[in-house]
């Protein structure tokens, strides 16, 4: 199969998204999507894996630059192709139609319904904390399926951002760029109050969790756990086709947005450190609100709960709109039901993909404890697909070697090699600690093969 030719994903002959966001709400797509609550919580698991606050930040810092490597490699591929569907454009005019189908298929299935559904929850479980809320563990039906209250609040949630990025991309992008400032906002103050503590005592970065796995090992399970944290980065490349003057500003928020969050994020562990010696943080499931309660009392414990869900619900909205943006630029190309790169006529936002994500996103919220399994099993086909990714910018540097580039990764093979190599050891860690899901994620994959089968004789039968 040839590769296809460069285009944009929009059909010239019909409505096309517009250029609405600015660079402030492209940078916080991504600020604001990456951060959720894994900056509350990985610490825990990162403590367990390397033992020590030194071996804890170089993995902090070895994640942030790995991240950053893979947002300047995609930021060149963006400012080529400032198309809807982000990595869907790059595989498709890089190797064809297939892998690009591939790929929009394990989004579209798996991969963003569960992280929508894994989302929409997170925000009922950090609600569900205060007293005032407890009411949403308690269950609507028993039979013939358990139902919970915080279930349909989960559901709710997840309809009212879907409805939000519905009436257009330009209060969704408002909305994250509020949200966004406001999480911000409240990591600042949960900063202040951990550093102004008298209780704090700079001794806490000596110590050690001496049953840690420690080592190369230990050091690689706490990296790779903070490479999750920062996860979401490469969303905005899927809204690439609805933001204004791309070849800057897309750069730019790439590369800015992963700077901020690497910033918070390592602030915030020195937060946590400064109060906590190593063994309390190993042993605690939500370090951070267990420092902030030792630092200020119940209130700020409270106040982190808050900054939670403040997170979640702002990466639930670029999680949303990034989503729904691949099925979108398949069915433009023509390989995927038609009807999913329908553009609202008054509200200008790819209707019909945002509502099926929402219902697809539904079902996994009604089978709320069975989804993860699917959110697990997505992380390998994920990975996979960043390495790909990253490949394709080597293959259009000697395919089309005088396109104009209105940005180039620096330090050119360098830097998306060593991406590359990154991205190959996690999916080897991945197929390591759980072949299970490995296996399923290769069959999610799989399964889109009839799939394209189909949708290419539905094609031609139409043409």
């Amino acid at each position: 199969m040839q590769p296809a030719q460069p285009r944009d994903s929009s059909d010239p002959t019909t409505h096309q998204l517009p250029r609405v966001l600015g660079p402030w709400q492209a940078t916080s797509i991504v600020a604001g999507t990456i951060i959720g609550s894994g900056i509350f919580l990985v610490p825990h698991e990162m403590m367990r894996a390397a033992g020590s606050f030194k071996l804890v930040y170089l993995a902090w810092i070895a994640a942030g630059l790995l991240s950053l490597f893979g947002a300047m490699t995609y930021a060149e591929l963006a400012a080529m192709r400032p198309f809807a569907g982000g990595e869907y454009v790059y595989l498709r005019d890089a190797y064809g139609e297939l892998p690009s189908f591939l790929y929009m298929w394990t989004w579209f299935s798996v991969a963003k319904p569960a992280s929508i559904a894994s989302s929409a929850i997170g925000v009922v479980r950090v609600l569900g904390t205060f007293a005032a809320l407890g009411w949403m563990n308690a269950p609507v039906l028993l039979h013939p399926l358990r139902l919970e209250w915080g279930q349909l609040v989960a559901i709710a949630v997840a309809w009212l951002v879907t409805a939000l990025n519905y009436i257009g991309l330009r209060r969704a992008g408002e909305f994250q760029l509020v949200f966004t400032a406001l999480k911000v906002a409240l990591i600042a103050g949960i900063l202040y109050f951990c550093f102004a503590s008298p209780l704090g005592h700079g001794s806490n970065f000596q110590t050690i969790f001496q049953a840690s796995r420690g080592g190369v090992a230990g050091f690689t399970v706490a990296m790779i756990a903070a490479l999750w944290a920062y996860d979401g980065w490469n969303d905005l490349n899927m809204v690439a086709g609805e933001i204004k003057r791309p070849e800057r500003s897309i750069p730019l928020a790439l590369i800015a947005g992963v700077g901020i969050v690497a910033v918070l994020y390592m602030a915030t562990n020195a937060a946590v450190q400064y109060l906590l010696p190593a063994d309390a943080i190993a042993h605690s499931p939500r370090p951070a609100a267990d420092a902030m309660q030792l630092a200020v009392g119940a209130w700020g414990a409270s106040l982190v709960s808050v900054g939670m869900a403040v997170s979640i619900l702002a990466s639930l909205n670029g999680t949303i709109l990034s989503g729904a943006r691949i099925p979108f630029a398949a069915a433009r190309d023509g390989i995927f039901f038609r009807s999913m790169g329908h553009i609202h006529p008054r509200f200008e936002s790819p209707s019909v993909s945002l509502g099926v994500q929402a219902l697809m996103s539904t079902g996994l919220l009604l089978l709320v404890g069975k989804f993860q399994a699917l959110f697990e099993l997505a992380l390998l086909a994920e990975w996979l697909f960043y390495l790909l990714t990253a490949t394709t910018v080597f293959v259009f540097r000697k395919r089309e070697p005088d396109r104009r580039r209105p940005y180039r990764v620096p330090l050119y093979p360098w830097l998306p090699a060593t991406f590359i190599a990154a991205a190959a050891v996690v999916i080897a860690y991945i197929v390591g600690s759980n072949l299970r899901n490995s296996l399923g994620a290769v069959v999610v994959i799989a399964l889109g093969l009839p799939m394209y089968a189909w949708m290419l004789r539905r094609r031609k039968q139409s043409t």
